[in-house]
């Protein structure tokens, strides 16, 4: 590789007090021009990643950004403007834009601030920031070795690419009401995709790291080797046939299946009418031994955050307990359109967890006996209104409680409801690289639909 070396430079956390001040700055013209109420998010991130195929650099990217969002009350009416630009003319503009929009507005009786009894007052260090100090040439380098390791059987005869990424953001979010506090984070990532053939049959597969601290990432050897296992064990497969068997969703596939649990009982979806969880609070959704809880403080979480996007303080909340539907995940205007109390996830449920049932992978396989293994859904159908649930899937045929082929080009139906109240077991196996930490998920029954 020719041309000029990018060299990026580590934010300094001191950015932190920059951002502050900026968010001051715009709340104070947001007052000088009659908004009664305002609140600011300021942030700036900067990242690198790059992408090879084939043993050549595809792509070589830097980024720096910075934005600002805005949002101003003239009591009850509200108006929201974002820039991408910090200097004075363009907030005066970007709040003169915001209040325009606010005094054209009709009333809400639900928007505004939120109480100042009720915002954070404490902002811990959640040990989430973690900058990598890598160079362009070293992350080609981890890159090339990830897509190497993974080219290594004859059967792989194509890359869609393996993939270095490390970025880190600077958040600050401030309002009228005296609340001001912010935070950094940062994020590495590396990834392959693979392509494999076998008597003129091709599949596609993957795997991918990622975390808080760029130490705590797989080795690109390892991340390569996973992809091509994957890949390579699809090779040959078969349509399994249509009737009701258990289904055992892998730990990366469960995460949706909760996921959709999540979608439910959020905010929006119940003020809205939206959900088939809208006044379910109390009753039993999940079988006696499953509790279901967020974890929002966890030290270098994925979803680590001291406060909402509300400026309300996060905590440990149990939204399943004991099999029963104990709290919904309320933002601050959704529990008020509900008349009901917010639960401190304005911007979403953060590091939720599932109780295990005691087994890994393998033992839920025995317990499964016969059925299918569910490695990828495909496909949109997932209708949080009425509950219904059908996706393409692929995945491996199981009997005598031991994997016997890959199966492909089939679905699985079945109702949300069901398919909660029906888990059998719920894996040790956990994956913890996203938001949701979840292992193997065995549901009793679900149609499938193959040859």
């Amino acid at each position: 590789m020719s041309g000029q070396v990018i060299v990026q430079r580590p934010l300094d956390p001191s950015a932190l007090k920059t951002l502050q001040e900026r968010a001051e700055r715009v709340l104070a013209e947001a007052k000088s021009q009659g908004a009664s109420a305002a609140e600011v998010g300021v942030s700036l991130s900067q990242g690198l990643s790059v992408t090879v195929r084939m043993g050549e650099v595809e792509t070589l990217e830097f980024h720096r950004d910075r934005g600002i969002s805005l949002t101003v009350y003239f009591g009850q009416q509200k108006g929201s403007a974002s820039s991408g630009d910090d200097s004075d003319t363009s907030i005066k503009e970007m709040v003169t834009a915001a209040c325009a929009i606010a005094r054209h507005t009709g009333e809400d009786r639900c928007a505004g601030l939120a109480e100042k009894a009720l915002l954070a007052t404490h902002c811990p260090d959640l040990d989430l920031y973690h900058p990598w100090d890598i160079s362009p040439q070293l992350a080609i380098e981890q890159a090339l070795q990830c897509e190497n390791a993974g080219r290594q059987d004859a059967r792989i005869v194509n890359s869609e690419g393996a993939s270095v990424s490390s970025g880190v953001t600077m958040r600050w979010y401030a309002n009228s009401h005296g609340f001001s506090a912010g935070f950094p984070t940062s994020n590495h990532s590396k990834s392959c995709v693979l392509v494999a053939e076998q008597d003129g049959a091709m599949q596609r597969d993957y795997w991918y790291e990622s975390r808080r601290n760029a130490v705590d990432l797989a080795s690109s050897e390892f991340i390569g080797d996973k992809a091509a296992q994957r890949t390579l064990s699809r090779l040959g497969g078969q349509r399994p046939s249509t009737g009701k068997f258990p289904v055992l969703f892998a730990p990366e596939v469960a995460s949706g299946i909760i996921g959709h649990f999540v979608g439910a009982i959020s905010g929006g979806s119940l003020y809205r009418n939206a959900s088939f969880l809208k006044d379910k609070l109390g009753e039993p959704l999940f079988p006696e031994w499953v509790t279901l809880q967020e974890n929002p403080l966890l030290v270098g979480g994925a979803g680590s955050a001291p406060f909402d996007n509300d400026g309300l303080p996060t905590s440990a909340t149990s939204f399943v307990k004991d099999g029963k539907l104990n709290s919904y995940a309320l933002g601050l205007y959704a529990a008020r359109r509900l008349n009901m109390t917010p639960t401190g996830n304005g911007g979403g449920v953060r590091n939720l967890s599932i109780s295990d049932s005691g087994e890994d992978q393998a033992a839920l396989l025995k317990k499964m006996d016969k059925g299918v293994l569910v490695t990828e859904a495909m496909g949109p159908g997932v209708n949080i209104v009425s509950g219904d649930y059908s996706r393409g899937a692929a995945g491996f045929w199981v009997e005598n409680g031991e994997i016997q082929y890959p199966i492909e080009e089939f679905t699985i139906a079945s109702g949300l409801g069901d398919m909660y109240k029906n888990i059998l077991g719920s894996g040790t196996d956990i994956d913890d690289r996203g938001n949701v930490h979840i292992g193997s998920l065995l549901v009793e029954q679900m149609n499938v639909a193959g040859s």
